[in-house]
């Protein structure tokens, strides 16, 4: 047998044991302290569906929106050895004035606002 039918048959024999151990592992009856709604050793004193801040939601997509767009413009520096670099360099800056007059949009509406 070569290298690599050894391997895979290693491979595949040690995951199936580890698949099958996992099943056997956990424990299989809880007890009341790991039904209640909070593992961490205290009775709940209040509701756990309190109401959650607009406010706090729209930073949070907001700054989603702002990381996704760093993540898109991490590859620039190697635009320039694609064949048409000046395409790819319009499109970036197309992103770049879209996300910006978006970031315009929300601090002309007050939606950056933390304050009533």
């Amino acid at each position: 047998m070569n290298l690599i039918s050894t391997t895979t048959i290693i491979t595949v024999a040690l995951s199936s044991v580890l698949a099958m151990v996992s099943f056997w592992l956990p424990q299989m009856a809880p007890d009341a302290e790991k039904l209640s709604p909070y593992e961490c050793g205290f009775d709940p004193l209040g509701s756990a569906r309190l109401p959650f801040s607009l406010r706090f939601f729209l930073v949070a997509i907001l700054f989603l929106l702002f990381d996704l767009e760093i993540a898109l413009l991490l590859p620039l520096p190697w635009g320039d050895q694609l064949c048409n670099p000046a395409g790819a360099f319009f499109w970036v800056t197309m992103v770049l004035v879209l996300l910006t007059l978006g970031l315009i949009y929300e601090w002309t509406q007050g939606g950056l606002e933390w304050a009533e």
